[in-house]
C-alpha cells in the first residue's frame, strides 16, 4: 500500500536533505552545492567582480564558504522591502593545522585544531572524511572531499579503568589527532601524507598547493531512524537544516511577490561571525547596497525599504532532553516534530521581540504548521545566532526561530523528519505571504 500523499512528500525531502548534507560536507561545498542547484533551477550566478544587472530576475551569488541568492520581482522598485533568511553554512569540528601531517609511535596522524565547540568525544570511534578548499600556485581554488580516511580511536576500558565511574578526559592537542595510517616504509608513509590525500581528491597535486582551509567530518551516511522513522540521525544538522529549508523555499519562490526574497547563509557563525564570509562582515551590506544602486534608490527610498523588511534568522535549537530534563527550562519542553521553534532570549542572545513573534505567528499559520517556543533555563546561558548581528549591522526588524535538536554539536545529531517540512512551509510562507506587522 502507497503512503500518504504527505508522507511520500517528507520522504522525498529527507532524502534529498541526506543528499544535500553528504554533498556538503564543508562550508565552502554547501556554498557550492547551494550555488549550483539554483542555477540549474534558473538562477544566474554573479560574481563579485562584475557589474550585476539591474533588471527582475534571480541571482545568487558565492563569496568563500558563504551563499546569497535574492529574486528580484517584476514589480520591484527604489523602496520594495526584503524577506531575508538568514542561515549558516558551518559546524563545529577541526581543521587541518599547517604541516598537517605528524608521525608518532609508528602512526601517520592528521594534525587538526579544534574549530567552534564541538563534542570532543562524540568524533571519537567514526570513520572521518577530509574536505574543504585549495588553491594552487596558478590561482584556482578547487573544492575537495575524500571518502572515510581518519579515525580518532577511543583508549580501550583495559587501559583506562575509571573511564565510566569518572568519565573521558580529552586534552584538545593529545587526544584528538586522527590516525590515517601505519607509517611503514617511506613509500609507504608519503602515501599517507594528509596533504597528498586531499590533493588526490582534488585531482591537483600536492606540490601545486599553496593553501588549504579543510576540516574533518563524519563520513557515516544520514539515517532515519524510530519507531515511525520519525528521526534523523547526521552531521552538521546545526546549520544545513536551516539552509537547506531556505533553500527550498527559494526555489518554490516566484517574482511575483511585492517583496525580495532572500537567502543568506553565512560562513563562521561557529567562531562568532566576524569575517568576510560571516554575518558581522560586510558580504550582505555590499550585496543589498548593489541590489538597491540598480533599484536607483534614494537614502530615504533604502531607509523605508528596510523599515518594511524582515529577517529569519534560521538556526537550530534544543529539544528536551529526557535524560536531562533539569536542564531545560520548566515550562517551555520543545519537542521533535512539533513544529519549528521561536527562540527567544530576554537578554538579547536571540533577535525576536513582540512583534516578530507576532509575524512567525501570521508566517506559520498561514503555512498550517505548528511552532513551539523555546527559552533558556535561566541558570544555564544561552547561545546566540546571526540574528542579533544583522539587526544590529543593518536595522532589520529580526526574528530568531529553527528546528528542534537533540546532541546539538555532536557529530552526529538527530532531529524530526516532520520539523524539516514545517520550517520550509513557514520559510516559503514567509517570503511570498503579505504580513500585517
Amino acid at each position: 500500500m502507497n503512503p500518504p500523499t504527505a508522507a511520500r512528500n517528507v520522504d522525498e525531502l529527507i532524502d534529498d536533505l541526506a543528499t544535500f548534507v553528504t554533498e556538503s560536507p564543508s562550508s565552502y561545498h554547501a556554498a557550492a552545492v547551494t550555488a549550483q542547484r539554483l542555477v540549474e533551477a534558473g538562477f544566474t550566478q554573479l560574481g563579485e567582480h562584475q557589474d550585476w544587472p539591474a533588471e527582475p530576475g534571480k541571482y545568487v551569488v558565492v563569496r568563500d564558504g558563504a551563499v546569497l541568492a535574492w529574486i528580484l520581482p517584476q514589480a520591484a522598485g527604489p523602496a520594495t522591502p526584503l524577506r531575508v533568511l538568514g542561515a549558516h553554512t558551518d559546524s563545529p569540528g577541526f581543521k587541518l593545522k599547517p604541516q598537517s601531517t605528524v608521525t608518532r609511535h609508528g602512526w601517520v596522524q592528521a594534525g587538526v585544531e579544534v574549530y567552534g565547540g564541538p563534542l570532543l568525544n562524540s568524533w571519537l570511534d567514526r570513520e572521518l572524511r577530509l574536505a574543504g578548499r585549495l588553491v594552487t600556485r596558478d590561482g584556482a581554488t578547487h573544492l575537495a572531499a575524500t571518502g572515510p580516511v581518519a579515525r580518532i580511536p577511543q583508549l580501550a576500558i583495559h587501559l583506562d579503568r575509571q573511564v565510566n565511574a569518572e568519565g573521558i578526559k580529552l586534552g584538545k592537542q593529545q587526544h584528538t589527532m586522527p590516525v590515517v595510517a601505519v607509517a611503514g616504509s617511506a613509500e609507504a608513509a608519503a602515501e599517507a601524507d594528509v596533504l597528498e590525500i586531499v590533493s588526490r581528491a582534488a585531482g591537483v597535486a600536492a606540490d601545486q598547493v599553496d593553501g588549504y582551509d579543510v576540516v574533518v567530518a563524519d563520513a557515516q551516511p544520514p539515517a532515519r531512524f524510530g519507531a515511525q522513522r520519525e528521526f534523523l540521525a547526521s552531521g552538521r544538522l546545526d546549520n544545513l537544516s536551516s539552509l537547506y529549508a531556505g533553500l527550498q523555499a527559494m526555489l518554490a519562490a516566484d517574482t511575483s511577490a511585492a517583496v525580495i526574497p532572500m537567502l543568506a547563509a553565512f560562513d563562521h557563525e561557529e567562531l562568532g561571525s566576524a569575517s568576510r564570509s560571516g554575518a558581522a562582515g560586510p558580504f550582505l551590506e555590499e550585496v543589498l547596497d548593489r541590489i538597491y544602486e540598480g533599484l536607483e534608490a534614494t537614502a530615504t527610498q533604502r531607509a523605508q525599504a528596510c523599515a518594511g523588511s524582515w529577517h529569519l534568522s534560521a538556526d537550530a535549537g534544543h529539544a528536551v532532553h529526557p535524560n536531562y530534563a533539569e536542564r531545560h527550562d520548566p515550562a517551555n519542553r520543545p519537542l521533535p516534530n512539533a513544529g519549528p521553534l521561536l527562540k527567544i532570549n530576554a537578554n538579547q542572545r536571540y533577535a525576536t521581540d513582540a512583534a516578530g513573534a507576532a509575524m512567525w505567528a501570521q508566517v506559520c499559520r498561514a503555512a498550517g504548521v505548528p511552532t513551539q517556543e523555546f527559552v533558556s533555563n535561566n541558570d544555564l546561558p544561552c547561545g546566540s545566532t546571526i540574528g542579533p548581528l544583522t539587526a544590529t549591522r543593518l536595522g532589520l526588524r529580526t526574528v530568531d526561530v529553527g528546528i528542534a535538536l537533540l546532541s546539538m554539536h555532536s557529530a552526529r545529531e538527530m532531529c524530526g523528519v516532520h520539523d524539516v517540512a514545517h520550517l520550509r512551509d513557514a520559510v516559503t510562507a514567509f517570503f511570498t505571504q503579505e504580513l500585517t506587522v
